[in-house]
């Protein structure tokens, strides 16, 4: 009993230090409606464990290590505080005070901490720990009993009026343990019965929770033996709908073993919720730094030779520079950020060599932050299945776009896909979000509701010419066939590139040779005059670039906004094709990430030329041609297998250069403002 005393003194210490008495008052003042009668009132207290350890340790091992404990006497004390201050005049008993202790942290020690990939789980102690996860799957928010009021059928009983009989929720405690109708009074044995005015609901959404790990199954690299389990978080009142499908969270949670007769399932009742990241080191490579440093002449060369070495385990080096490029930039350009702000940048490929193309994305796909192959017979928005817990409620599971947020989901050749599915993929691209329609008679709701999900990652798509064509306008000079892509879907992917072979059966034999060769002597390296940089190279590369927070400079934002009224203008009266905006934000990420593969903080107007020529490129293969005459592959129109290939590559942006300011100052309203003619 001493012990009791001494406990209970600390912890009023602690709520009169940390303020936490204040914050009862202020919080009381919400029950202040005589009129509005229930059974119990819910507190949630902050407490940090650093700070209660500072006042009493054993009370802070009470906090850590007996949570249901530590609450009991939160509870006496704020039971105590009301009634002495008669701050709510309705709270009659002790039980009809429900206190939330809501930590601050946990201490950083291993003790303390759920790896979601080890096991078993349910043999730890119930005690609060801290777990990292992605969100797989979740519910929609339903309805659970916080607290209800039972009374005495016995009427000479004087538990038969009053608060004596209150029964709330605790962690792991299933809607039978707080409400059913076979409880005794403690003072007659008599039956007790709800009294159902005084029932008080809440808000409660289960999550799905896997390590993060598990993505690396996802990828298409090496198959895997390891298999991963997701864990079932509670999320109750005020941590409803703060996680999100397909996102990275730290829990602070408490296991519980849910009965659910004649099982027992391991879950979480989650105690707080924060986003999270994994710690990534973003650092360049030495042979980066010294690339870097020889090539700071020119601001197009170190990020065309990078290009030009990347992905010499699949194919030679000259081969698919241009799709090179566009796959680096949409690696360092794709990120979700905490402000729900989506940068993506999609990109389509026009090959007949899907073979070779495919393991080339797949190889890029292991360098994104997070990547996930789509395979075709699996989903690849959301699906629903009925939650298992006892709601009945719908649980939405993530497909393949869900979980590649902040990252790349690879599609793979869109000639696998049927026609209702490309409709699908076109109306995600086009709106940025993936619809769920909920039908409420299934589901055990009164009516059907359609719930929306951002989208945040970009598309990689391969198509075959050769295949059978969704095109009727081929005829157009510089248009490109596109098998069974409509021009609509191709529009909404933001960059298309056509892979070309430059030498024909030379390209051919070049390939072949190369894949000879790592097969025979794999590890090998095979162009001793190229730079070599190893994938784990390109991978913290990619990843510090990522990093990078740019600004646009007056030169680059003149050009992409000339070149937009120019090229609007001019398609509009030849060819009758509308411009969007969407191409102003294509132009800007392309100049934004060429700046950040480059290893910048501004975007120069040289950026901004090398988004305009792919753009550029991109718009003529869907509608041909226009005023501004440029070669089919722009961005690399010598070979660069020296200095002198690198010199005339210079030379040639530099004409273009003045070829797109000539074609600004021509057709763009009002250019002369802004664009010196030269």
């Amino acid at each position: 009993m001493t012990d009791v005393l001494s406990l209970k003194e600390s912890v009023v210490v602690y709520l009169d230090r940390s303020g936490g008495l204040q914050k009862l008052t202020e919080d009381c003042a919400q029950f202040d409606d005589p009129h509005h009668v229930e059974a119990v009132y819910r507190f949630c207290i902050s407490v940090n464990p650093s700070d209660v350890m500072e006042v009493d340790a054993v009370l802070g091992h009470c906090v850590l290590h007996e949570p249901l404990k530590a609450t009991a006497l939160f509870q006496s004390i704020c039971f105590l505080a009301i009634q002495t201050l008669s701050l709510v005049e309705k709270i009659h008993t002790e039980s009809q005070v429900n206190v939330i202790l809501k930590l601050t942290h946990l201490p950083p020690y291993p003790e303390y901490t759920l790896d979601l990939g080890s096991f078993p789980r349910g043999c730890g102690p119930m005690r609060p720990v801290s777990m990292e996860g992605l969100v797989i799957a979740m519910t929609r928010v339903t309805k659970y009993t916080q607290g209800a009021r039972f009374l005495c059928v016995n009427d000479d009983c004087p538990c038969s009026t009053g608060f004596h009989h209150i029964r709330v929720h605790a962690p792991g405690a299933t809607e039978s343990a707080t409400v059913r109708n076979d409880f005794s009074c403690m003072m007659c044995n008599s039956q007790l019965k709800e009294d159902v005015k005084f029932r008080v609901l809440g808000d409660k959404q289960l999550v799905e929770l896997i390590h993060v790990k598990a993505l690396d199954v996802l990828n298409g690299h090496q198959q895997s033996s390891l298999r991963y389990q997701s864990v079932t978080l509670f999320l109750r009142d005020e941590l409803c709908n703060l996680m999100r499908i397909g996102r990275l969270y730290r829990v602070l949670g408490i296991p519980a073993h849910v009965h659910q007769w004649p099982n027992i399932t391991w879950s979480v009742e989650a105690n707080s919720v924060r986003p999270w990241e994994p710690e990534h080191l973003h650092k360049v490579s030495v042979r980066f730094q010294e690339l870097l440093k020889a090539t700071a002449s020119s601001p197009w060369r170190f990020s065309a030779i990078v290009a030009h070495c990347f992905g010499l385990e699949v194919s030679p080096p000259g081969l698919y520079n241009t799709l090179k490029l566009g796959l680096l930039l949409s690696l360092v350009q794709t990120r979700a950020d905490a402000k729900e702000t989506c940068h993506n940048l999609d990109l389509l490929v026009i090959t007949t060599n899907t073979l070779v193309l495919d393991r080339l994305l797949t190889y890029s796909l292991g360098l994104a932050i997070r990547g996930v192959r789509h395979q075709v017979s699996g989903e690849m928005f959301a699906s629903l299945s009925r939650d298992e817990h006892g709601a009945g409620t719908a649980n939405i599971h993530a497909g393949s776009a869900l979980l590649a947020t902040g990252g790349i989901c690879m599609v793979g050749d869109l000639g696998c896909y049927k026609k209702d599915k490309l409709d699908s993929i076109q109306s995600v691209l086009e709106s940025r979000t993936v619809s769920v329609f909920i039908p409420g008679k299934k589901y055990g709701e009164d009516a059907d509701q359609q719930l929306s999900f951002p989208l945040h990652c970009s598309f990689w798509a391969l198509t075959d010419p050769s295949q059978r064509s969704g095109r009727t306008d081929c005829t157009v000079l510089g248009t490109a066939e596109m098998g069974p892509v409509p021009l609509q879907l191709a529009d909404n992917f933001g960059l298309v590139i056509r892979s070309r072979d430059m030498m024909g059966e030379q390209a051919l034999l070049a390939q072949t040779v190369h894949t000879l060769q790592q097969s025979v002597q794999p590890g090998k390296p095979l162009y001793p005059s190229c730079w070599e940089f190893s994938s784990q190279d390109y991978q913290e590369l990619v990843a510090h670039a990522r990093s990078l927070q740019v600004e646009l400079s007056p030169g680059a934002e003149k050009m992409i906004h000339g070149y937009y009224m120019a090229s609007r203008r001019v398609r509009t009266q030849s060819q009758g094709v509308k411009i969007s905006v969407a191409s102003i934000k294509l132009l800007i990420s392309l100049a934004e990430a060429h700046c950040k593969l480059s290893l910048r903080t501004q975007v120069l107007e040289e950026d901004a030329v090398v988004a305009v020529l792919l753009c550029e490129n991109s718009v003529t293969l869907k509608h041909g041609a226009s005023a501004l005459i440029i070669p089919p592959d722009a961005v690399f129109p010598c070979d660069l297998e020296d200095v002198d290939g690198l010199h005339r590559r210079d030379m040639a942006l530099d004409i273009l250069h003045q070829n797109i300011l000539r074609f600004i100052y021509a057709y763009a309203p009002g250019a002369n403002n802004y664009i010196t003619e030269e």
